[in-house]
Formats: structure tokens, sequence, C-alpha cells
């Protein structure tokens, strides 16, 4: 059982209700317009655009990230901050995985294991 009564309307108030409504008529100019497509699209995370870029990405061969970014992206795409952010995302990972080769390769040479067991405890 609710602890306060839900208002009553009146006629007056049904009526003042009409009209507030047909002030709010949504964006009249075009810049508004605009602006008012926009409120659906929050960061652009889960356009298809951006699931297409970060399933080519990781299909994508070794050191090939600009390579496959610039064949799935448009110019006005790649140049949103969204993509942007995921393509360098992936070639500071593109980067580490380099540079974990280049030490493993340096440590086969050295005859070193590839994880001593002070490095498995960290």
């Amino acid at each position: 059982m609710p602890l306060c009564k839900s208002p009553t309307l009146t006629p007056a108030r049904i009526e003042a209700n009409r009209r507030n409504a047909q002030k709010s008529t949504g964006p009249r100019t075009a810049r508004g317009k605009a602006h008012s497509r926009l409120n659906r699209l929050k960061n652009g995370w889960y356009s298809p655009a951006h699931r297409n870029l970060l399933r080519a990405l990781l299909l994508a061969p070794p050191c090939a990230v600009d390579e496959t970014a610039g064949a799935v992206l448009t110019p006005e795409q790649a140049a949103h901050p969204v993509f942007r952010v995921a393509i360098e995302i992936a070639r500071e990972a593109e980067m580490g995985v380099v540079r974990d080769q280049r030490e493993m390769n340096e440590r086969r040479k050295k005859g070193i294991p590839f994880f001593t067991p002070n490095e498995a405890t960290k």
C-alpha cells in the first residue's frame, strides 16, 4: 500500500499538460536535429564498424595493424577517436608481442630458459 496518495488529475491540470506538450516539438534547427540524431550513440564501441575493425585486427597477420585498419575503415572512420584508440591499443599490443619474441630469441641464443624460477613466482 503506497504511503502517499497519488495526485488526482483535474481537468485544469490535464489542459495544462496538453498546452505544455504542444510547446515540446523537439529540435528545430538543422544543427539541433543533427545533434539529436546522436543521442542514441553513446560512444561508438558497439557500432558495426567498430566490431568489424576488432574482428579484422584479431585475425590480422603479425605486424599488419595499419594495413588491416586501412583496409577495413574509411578515412573518416580512421580519424574518429574511438577507432584511433582501438588502433593504438592494437599497435601497442603488437609492439609488446614483437618485444617478447625478440627477448625469447635472445634468451634462446644464450641458452637461458624462457622463465626462471624467480620470474615464475613474480
